[in-house]
């Protein structure tokens, strides 16, 4: 799977829907949990869905006599191995099983790039790098970004300050230009805005962005946004360095405290860690001055 071509995310509300009604989540989560390889468990098409937007799950392989794939609810052994990657990255109990923890992990807010799981990133203790280690050039001393015109203006103050907090640790200057001609593309979207990853509306995806040299970022224009650490908000500042360290070539690290890990916690913020340092200066053979 190339570093630019990321699966739809638009059935992710759908799934937290079926996983997690108001009238029956005890329920649905008891009939989901614990289910071995075998079982037949309504619902399970949904898991299998998220599993592969997310880079885990690939039927590609299977052989064409099998009748398992993403449209039924047969727990196969794809799906436990799928479930398995899943929670090792997310330091969750490799059990391969449907647990709560799991479960609750899957409906936490988060970017919509794929996951270290299947799209063979390099791993580098934590931190990792998109397939083929996509990067902007060196000779390059100038990074653009711009924001179309009548977009929201609240974004550009925390956009600013994440590409200050970047270019202390890469080589870059980053200066706003017009949008038209700028290398990183900022902007408001929302559902389907032509990418081929369409938003899913309020709650779960809050953004994606796409790696070098493509320079695309996108915010989720149906999320509740604010600057700072607001109750029930996602932060712009946090979520403005995850996306821009995807524009600069970091793929998501498993590590909690990363702000490049895939999971964004509403209501707080959080800034760049000794492994987001780490990973951008590999990736750019970069030492500061």
């Amino acid at each position: 799977m190339g570093a630019k071509i990321f699966y739809s995310i638009a059935f992710t509300c759908l799934l937290l829907s079926l996983l997690f009604p108001l009238h029956s989540h005890a329920a649905l989560l008891k009939n989901l949990q614990g289910h071995p390889k075998g079982d037949q468990v309504k619902g399970i098409k949904y898991v299998k869905k998220y599993l592969q937007t997310f880079g885990y799950l690939s039927y590609d392989n299977k052989s064409s006599s099998s009748s398992a794939n993403y449209d039924d609810d047969s727990f196969d052994a794809e799906l436990k191995s799928a479930i398995k990657k899943f929670q090792i990255n997310f330091n969750l109990k490799p059990t391969g099983t449907l647990d709560s923890e799991t479960i609750s992990t899957m409906s936490r807010p988060r970017c919509g790039v794929p996951d270290n799981g299947m799209n063979n990133s390099q791993f580098h203790s934590h931190y990792a790098f998109f397939e083929g280690n996509p990067k902007w050039p060196s000779t390059k001393a100038i990074i653009t970004y711009g924001f179309p015109s009548g977009d929201r203006k609240d974004i550009i103050d925390p956009v600013r300050r994440a590409f200050i907090e970047w270019s202390k640790y890469t080589s870059f200057m980053y200066e706003q230009t017009d949008y038209d001609t700028a290398d990183i593309k900022i902007s408001f979207q929302r559902r389907d805005h032509g990418d081929g990853n369409p938003f899913d509306g309020p709650g779960n995806v809050l953004a994606h962005a796409f790696s070098p040299p493509d320079g695309r970022l996108h915010f989720d224009a149906d999320e509740t946004w604010a600057d700072g650490a607001v109750a029930g908000a996602a932060d712009m500042l946090t979520v403005a360095l995850h996306e821009i360290g995807h524009t600069l070539g970091l793929a998501h690290s498993s590590l909690e405290e990363a702000v490049m890990y895939a999971i964004v916690p509403l209501g707080s913020r959080k800034p760049l860690n000794s492994d987001d340092i780490q990973g951008i200066q590999a990736l750019y053979n970069y030492s500061p001055p």
